[in-house]
């Protein structure tokens, strides 16, 4: 009998992980016997601060490889199959979607370690002495949508959306649709601020496709500028331009307080204390997935990880570059899953 696809492509690559344990070498004759990680510009500068001390505590091994590709482009890139020409490590500024899951295991990674790493806030922000804006998820989403409620978007200024607010223009600058960040500005201000619609709030039980379509879907028209997935050319775009807004990761707006102001939402300003009680709407969480058939294979993978659990601890140097560390009890939980190696499940996944 003929064996499956994901069966063959599974023995395949582990073949090619064997090798690789072996020669530390790819397909290609290149040197692959350091850690790859892919993923969130927004994680990226926690993952090279992870890195740094690896290397620190580790010199006689490479350096890990850390890229920034955007949550969706690193997870895409991760769940693409195992073997040494794939990345160990995925990055993200949100969760794995279930249909990301899916694609992993499809391809043939189907034992992923999930680890929460620490917390993050999508800031408002404008220039220093800039643009002050008391927003609501609200007005957010009725200023950024393409469709407010599903009419036309005709609003031009802040004014047009808020009387109270400034007749300043509309101009936001974000990030793409690939980012872990926009999916996040997305499902916890946008669709918030859809919400507080009672026609919405239906919708949503009736139409859910429906529903995300008009509550989710960023204006095209100039309102919303995407800017790629760094966030530091969003702070230099309105450290330019006083009348402009960017949205980025928190730990961005706090290394820039010197040029940055943050933005309050709902009366809230995004602060380490707000974000940490998730009393800012737009504080989230932060992820690494690890491939755990890596372990085996990858030389200081598993001690890269372990690296990232010395790391987010309170106080520790993932806070004091502007990560948020997470709650006491769920820094127990995820250091359980590091000792552990614990697999991801989809039920788990769709419980969330």
């Amino acid at each position: 009998m003929t064996k499956p696809f994901s069966t063959l492509a599974r023995t395949a690559a582990a073949l090619g992980l064997a090798a690789l344990a072996l020669t530390g070498c790819d397909g290609g004759g290149a040197t692959r016997n350091s850690v790859h990680a892919v993923g969130s510009s927004t994680v990226y500068p926690f993952a090279k601060v992870v890195a740094e001390n690896f290397s620190r505590a580790h010199p006689d091994m490479p350096s890990p490889l850390i890229e920034s590709t955007g949550t969706g482009n690193g997870i895409q890139l991760f769940c693409s199959g195992i073997g040494p020409n794939t990345p160990d490590m995925a990055n993200a500024s949100r969760r794995m979607k279930l249909s990301e899951f899916d694609t992993c295991v499809a391809n043939g990674v189907d034992e992923i370690i999930e680890l929460e790493v620490g917390l993050d806030g999508i800031a408002f922000a404008s220039a220093k002495g800039g643009i002050m804006l008391d927003l609501s998820t609200r007005t957010v989403y009725e200023a950024l949508a393409a469709n407010p409620y599903g009419r036309p978007q005709t609003a031009k200024t802040w004014k047009d959306v808020d009387p109270k607010l400034p007749a300043d223009p509309i101009i936001v600058y974000g990030p793409p649709s690939t980012s872990g960040t926009r999916d996040a500005l997305k499902e916890l201000v946008l669709e918030a601020g859809c919400l507080t619609n009672p026609e919405m709030a239906a919708l949503k039980k009736a139409d859910e496709d429906r529903f995300k379509k008009i509550c989710t879907e960023v204006r095209s028209d100039g309102g919303y500028v995407d800017q790629g997935e760094q966030d530091n050319l969003i702070v230099q775009k309105i450290v330019g331009n006083p009348r402009a807004v960017g949205v980025f990761g928190y730990s961005y707006m706090e290394e820039n307080l010197d040029r940055v102001q943050g933005l309050p939402m709902n009366g809230v300003e995004p602060t380490y204390e707000n974000i940490s009680r998730f009393a800012y709407p737009g504080a989230r969480a932060m992820y690494v997935y690890v491939k755990k058939s890596h372990l085996r294979a990858i030389p200081g993978l598993e001690a890269f990880m372990q690296e990232w659990a010395k790391s987010w601890v309170k106080g520790g140097p993932l806070t004091r570059v502007g990560m948020v560390a997470m709650p006491e009890e769920a820094m127990a939980i995820n250091a359980a899953k590091v000792r552990d190696k614990t697999i991801l499940t989809r039920e788990e996944l769709a419980g969330n």
